[in-house]
């Protein structure tokens, strides 16, 4: 098992934070970092500045949005950050949602999946720098009875294939992250509830004829490290809210559904009632602490060791840790603990 870090979103004052943290984790040897968008902050951008003040770590997105991009553009920004980081990037793609689709990008979200499929087509096809032409549902490359020509991309990559991964929650998707790409973007992932998402993943594996070995299983996990477990729950109470409650409207919140199939749904939709009331307070104290244990890595060193191994046994390749809690010295001390607390299990790579 290897270790990642996920800086989140860029933007809200802690960038010179993010960027020493990616330096440490530089320095101890995680295998990647990643960098997210939403509305703000594009992660192209912010992992372009990291690769070049760091020097070995892979740098990811987690995630380019679909939506934001044609699949042209996203195969251009893939080959350069693989030119410019010599060779370290990581692909990781992600429908977003409605709201975000629809409301910031101007791009209907029906058919996401679908949409999904033709998109990692077309970056793949555009990677291998094969000549362009695509005749799809939601794209068509070249434009039908225009002046469009089936282009090849100018650039060459350092590698031979770039990484892609895919941001998946639902069980079709999830099978198409298995059957389609090389690794899969978890969040609120539970070693407990791990069989019943890797099983898709595993079937859209077989139906190509692929197993697991070699796919990259990639959850981004909370750490907090401290004697009383409980206390180290709190600081992650608003970032689970605001995913649980007010990621999506009240139909279609792919996350709160997660949630609900792990066995929490009153407490998901207790959450989800109170966000979006903005009693963002209440709805972060409407989640178990079973369920922030269990997804997360909280309490005393000893106590994180012996929880690597669930995550470890579950499948779990890379673990991607998030510090969500203290002042840069404190956060910086998480990302040197989970790499001693790794190496001190005998579960590193």
């Amino acid at each position: 098992m290897r270790l990642g870090i996920n800086l989140g979103y860029w933007g809200m004052g802690n960038d010179a934070d993010n960027l020493e943290l990616a330096r440490e984790a530089d320095r101890l040897g995680y295998s990647v970092v990643w960098a997210a968008e939403a509305y703000g902050s594009d992660a192209a951008t912010v992992l372009s500045w990291i690769a070049a003040q760091t020097e070995q770590i892979d740098v990811g997105s987690a995630v380019f949005q679909i939506p934001g991009r044609t699949p042209a553009n996203t195969a251009m920004t893939a080959a350069t950050l693989d030119t410019l980081s010599g060779g370290r990037f990581r692909l990781g793609l992600g429908v977003s949602g409605p709201q975000v689709s629809e409301g910031w990008h101007g791009v209907n979200f029906a058919k996401p999946l679908a949409r999904t499929r033709e998109y990692a087509e077309i970056v793949g096809k555009a990677l291998r720098r094969e000549r362009l032409t695509y005749d799809g549902e939601f794209f068509k490359l070249p434009l039908p009875d225009g002046p469009g020509k089936a282009l090849t991309l100018t650039v060459h990559p350092v590698r031979e294939q770039i990484p892609m991964y895919l941001a998946a929650i639902g069980p079709t998707n999830l099978g198409l992250a298995g059957e389609m790409f090389d690794g899969w973007l978890a969040i609120f992932y539970s070693p407990e509830f791990a069989p019943e998402l890797l099983s898709s993943i595993a079937a859209g594996r077989e139906r190509v004829g692929k197993t697991m070995a070699g796919f990259d299983v990639v959850p981004s996990v909370p750490v907090v490290i401290g004697d009383d477990v409980e206390a180290c729950a709190e600081p992650l109470r608003a970032y689970a809210a605001l995913y649980v409650g007010g990621m999506g409207s009240r139909d279609r919140n792919f996350y709160n559904q997660l949630v609900t199939r792990m066995g929490y749904g009153e407490a998901a939709g207790e959450v989800q009632e109170k966000y979006l009331a903005r009693d963002y307070a209440g709805a972060g104290a409407a989640l178990p602490f079973e369920f922030l244990d269990r997804t997360s890595l909280i309490g005393p060193r000893e106590r994180i060791r012996d929880r690597l191994s669930a995550y470890a046994e579950s499948g779990v390749t890379t673990l991607t840790i998030a510090t969500y809690a203290g002042a840069l010295k404190d956060r910086i001390n998480t990302v040197r603990a989970m790499k001693e607390i790794l190496d001190e299990s005998g579960l590193g790579d």
